[in-house]
Formats: structure tokens, C-alpha cells, sequence
């Protein structure tokens, strides 16, 4: 951690800008240039061949399925989408790149100007200007460009017992199809980075095109991270923070990186420009290496292949696929199903989940009822005890059940609860347990009226405290009513019942 806490005044002076550049590994059966299977988790150097391997004589062909889903994901992201692009050799030397460059895009990349809202800070929004599509509270991150490259290979500096003198290499991934993201500097927070990557994240699931996996190093992400005085035009020096593998380490390493920098101009330094990791045992970032200049890659167009034409119909079609994106599918829900903003994201949080509650919904007599059962009775036990929706022993077609018979009075709420109970206690879906264990409701008038009335005939005192102005003790009438009939006793006709009653001839003025 810094040496000294940094004041809130302090911190106050300045202003963080943040620019993040996210690459995105495409989820195709094959590699961006060759037929070599992509596919995390082979024995090292299995999945390659010699285009991905930089064998002379070797020519890549591009990825037909690769260039659908770049194009897919620049269209969620609201990207203006280029009709003609450019492939490039991006040339440096490091081990896991067997070629001596990697194939990429550079002037005319694929796609750019495109945008991603998160929640603004204190409500305010910041839009582009003349466009007057701001949702409220909103604030709009800019997206520079999104193109296409392939993937490099991997080094394994550990697990070895001379790791200090030997680094082994793994060339699998070497080639897999990549898009990268790069957002404009518009992110002024932590908390801005984080909102905006997660929805990235589902935006970018939501299309299929990526599974996302941060542990597998399907998305990764490099910040750019420099403060400013408050009111400065200038942007100050900005550090590159790598080798973050989730968005709560990413909040992290900006929140450390962000203070050490106001920390060193505060005490007279300066700022380096420089490439920084992050280490999460420590909670720090350290110097990689300098880069007091931008690198040198001598890009020049790729010579092998033509650069790549994407025709009206072909954007016609791709732009057709584009799915209900999670905002607007929770703006939808909010609406269609009477549901907070909290609910509808937790309904929304997988393109998958939501399907199959709105499949559910429409199957059922009250839609609402269905996420009523879904986010507090299911949802309370599976957090209760640390479970994910899907390990959830109860079905979709269990709660929309479960949803019919409280709505049709042939259970109780009371009762509901007792039969989930027994669901996540054996593991045992509804239908199955309800079944077995078949609980009726008592609706017949006549029974419930008898209960209530020898209820109260054995209670004189509450019924004269009740006609004596303490109508609280209604409540007290109906659980003892309800208890006398095991719970089987419809809520509504009980209390329909026991206000009727109590309401009687004895308590005429």
C-alpha cells in the first residue's frame, strides 16, 4: 500500500482519466487464419500447424465465422461498422510470437465510434453532443475502435523447478481470433470502469460471440490510468497497468494507481510513463518497463491477405442476429412484469436465465407471480445456502406451477414455503413433492366460519377489547383461526370471515 493516506482535499484536486483497452477472444471452432481448433485446455503445442506456427511457404486464410462475430459485437456496441478494412503486420519479437509479428488491423480497423452508457455519478449524464437518445442518469463512454487480430502464443515462467532460468511455451493459442476494444479516455472513476466492463461483459455474452472466461483469458484488459488538476484541459502522464485478470482487481489497481500517482506529483515528482502490473497478494502495482516512447511496430498492410469487404447484405444480415441487448430487454421487463430495477438485472443477468423465465412467464397465470417465486422464494434459499441459479433443485416448470396454485387458492403461501423447503431439502423438484405431499386448501365458507367462530367463543376478553375500539386484534382472530386449521385455511375467505364477525350484532352501538 502508499506510504500516507491520502487526504480526501488532497485527492479532491484532481481529476483521474481512465482509457481501457479490452481484448476479446472470439469463441469460433477454428483459429482467425487457419483450421487449427480453438479450444482451451489441450496438451501444449497440440492445436497448432504451419500457418499458426509462421512456417514459410504457409498462407492464413481469414475466418469467415471470425469476421461474423467481430461484426456482431461491433453492432452491439453501436459501432459504425467500416465496409472495407485493412489487415496488418504488427511487427516485435517476443517468444510466444513464432511469426516475429501478429496479424492485426491498424488505420482502417473494422469498426469504431461507438459507445457503452453506465450509471453517471450523482445522476448527472454526459451524451454526445447532438444526440438527444441519453437515457437519464446516464453517462456515455466512448469506444475509439474495435478490430480484429490474432492471439499470440503463452510463456510459462512457473511450475518448473529451474523456473528462474527456463520459460517454456505454449503455442496453442497462438492465432486465436481476437477483437479488441479500445474506449476512448472518457472514464473519470474506478467505479466508471467497473460498471463499463461489466456491461461489456454482457453485452458482449449476450451476443454469443465470446464466453468471457477471465480465468481461461478469454477477456483480458490493460488500463491506462493518468490524473490532471481539476479543470485542466491537458491530460497528465498516463502508466498502463497490465496482467489484471478480474473487474474487482481492475477497481483495485486503479484505485492504488490512481493515489500513488497524486501522491508522487504531491511530493514533487514526476509521473513516468511506463507499463505497471499488478500484484493482488500485495495490493500494488509495480514497474514493468519504461515507455517513455510510443513502440515502433512498423505496421504495413498484411501482403497474404485482401482487405476485407463486408457488403450492405452481409450487415443487413449480421445486424438481423443481434439479440434484445440487457438494457433494453430490462427497460422491457420493468414495464412488461411490474419489476424494480434490482430485480430486472438479476433476471437479466444471462441472456439464457432470462429466456427461460420469460418462457416460464407466458406459460403461467400471473407472469409476475413467476418472478415474485423466482427472486425471493428461490432466490433467498439458493443465496441462503451459496448456490447458483442453475444448481437450483427447483424448475422453471416447478415454478410455474407453484405460481398457478397460489393463484387458483389451492395452496397457501404458508404452504408454498413448506413444500420448497422440502424441494431444497431432498433436492427434489416441485411438481414431484407437491405430488407427494399434496396439501389442500380449505375454501369451503362453511368450514372456515366454523373455525372462526369456535375461535371466537374461546376468546370473550379479545372479542369485548376488539368492539371496544382495539381493531389490531384482528390479526390475532386470524392466526389462531389459522393455526386451527393446520394452515390449510384460504387467507383471503379467513379474513373475509373473522372482520364479518367480529363486525356481528355484538358490536352494534
Amino acid at each position: 500500500m502508499l506510504a500516507a493516506a491520502l487526504s480526501p482535499e488532497v485527492l479532491a484536486k484532481y481529476e483521474p482519466v481512465i482509457g481501457l483497452e479490452v481484448h476479446v477472444q472470439l469463441l469460433t471452432a477454428t483459429k482467425a487464419f487457419c483450421g487449427c481448433a480453438n479450444k482451451f485446455g489441450a496438451e501444449p503445442n497440440t492445436n497448432v500447424c504451419p500457418v499458426c506456427l509462421g512456417l514459410p511457404g504457409a498462407l492464413p486464410v481469414l475466418n469467415a465465422k471470425a469476421v461474423e462475430f467481430a461484426t456482431l459485437a461491433a453492432l452491439a456496441l453501436n459501432c459504425q461498422v467500416r465496409e472495407r478494412s485493412i489487415f496488418a503486420r504488427k511487427n516485435y519479437f517476443y517468444p510466444d510470437l513464432p511469426k516475429g509479428y501478429q496479424i492485426s488491423q491498424y488505420d482502417k480497423p473494422l469498426a469504431g465510434h461507438g459507445w457503452i452508457e453506465v450509471p453517471a455519478a450523482g445522476g448527472a449524464t454526459d451524451g454526445v453532443p447532438g444526440d438527444g437518445s441519453m437515457s437519464p442518469g446516464r453517462k456515455r463512454i466512448g469506444i475509439t475502435r474495435l478490430h480484429m487480430e490474432e492471439d499470440a502464443g503463452k510463456s510459462l515462467h512457473e511450475g518448473f523447478a529451474d523456473s528462474a532460468t527456463r520459460t517454456c511455451l505454449d503455442l496453442n493459442r497462438c492465432g486465436t481470433p481476437l477483437i479488441e476494444i479500445v474506449s476512448e479516455p472518457d472514464i473519470r472513476t474506478p467505479a466508471e470502469a467497473f460498471e463499463y466492463l461489466t456491461r461489456l461483459k454482457e453485452i458482449l455474452l449476450y451476443t454469443g460471440v465470446s464466453d468471457c472466461n477471465m480465468e481461461e483469458g478469454s477477456l483480458r484488459c490493460d488500463a491506462n490510468v493518468s490524473v490532471r488538476l481539476r479543470g485542466a484541459e491537458r491530460f497528465g502522464t498516463k502508466a498502463e497497468v497490465k496482467n489484471v485478470n478480474s473487474f474487482r482487481f481492475i477497481r483495485m489497481a486503479l484505485e492504488y494507481e490512481i493515489e500513488r500517482q497524486i501522491e508522487t506529483i504531491e511530493s514533487g515528482g514526476r509521473v513516468a510513463q511506463e507499463t505497471r502490473l499488478w500484484n493482488a497478494d500485495e495490493g500494488r502495482t509495480y514497474s514493468m518497463r519504461s515507455k517513455e516512447h510510443a513502440h515502433d511496430y512498423r505496421y504495413f498492410p498484411e501482403p497474404d491477405l485482401p482487405p476485407l469487404i463486408l457488403s450492405p447484405a452481409f450487415l443487413t444480415t449480421i445486424r438481423s442476429r443481434l439479440p434484445e441487448l440487457p438494457e433494453a430487454r430490462r427497460a422491457r421487463m420493468i414495464a412488461a412484469y411490474e419489476l424494480g430495477a434490482k430485480d430486472a438485472h438479476t433476471l437479466t443477468v444471462s441472456r439464457e436465465f432470462a429466456d427461460r423465465f420469460e418462457a416460464a412467464a407466458a406459460r403461467a397465470r400471473n407472469p409476475r407471480r413467476v418472478a415474485n417465486l423466482l427472486l425471493s422464494e428461490i432466490g433467498g434459499r439458493l443465496k441462503a445456502l451459496g448456490l447458483e441459479q442453475e444448481q437450483s433443485p427447483v424448475s422453471m416448470d416447478g415454478i410455474v406451477l407453484a405460481a398457478d396454485l397460489l393463484d387458483e387458492g389451492k395452496i397457501s403461501s404458508k404452504q408454498l414455503k413448506q413444500l420448497f423447503d422440502i424441494c431444497f431439502g431432498k433436492g427434489e423438484d416441485f411438481p414431484a413433492v407437491y405430488e407427494r405431499e399434496k396439501p389442500e386448501q380449505i375454501t369451503d365458507a362453511s368450514a372456515i366460519e366454523a373455525i372462526v367462530d369456535d375461535v371466537i367463543a374461546a376468546n370473550p376478553r379479545q372479542v369485548e377489547q376488539y368492539r371496544a375500539g382495539k381493531k389490531t386484534l384482528a390479526g390475532f382472530f386470524v392466526g389462531q383461526a389459522m393455526k386451527a386449521s393446520k394452515g390449510q385455511a384460504n387467507p383471503a375467505l379467513l379474513n373475509e370471515l373473522v372482520a364479518k364477525k367480529l363486525e356481528g350484532p355484538g358490536n352494534r352501538d
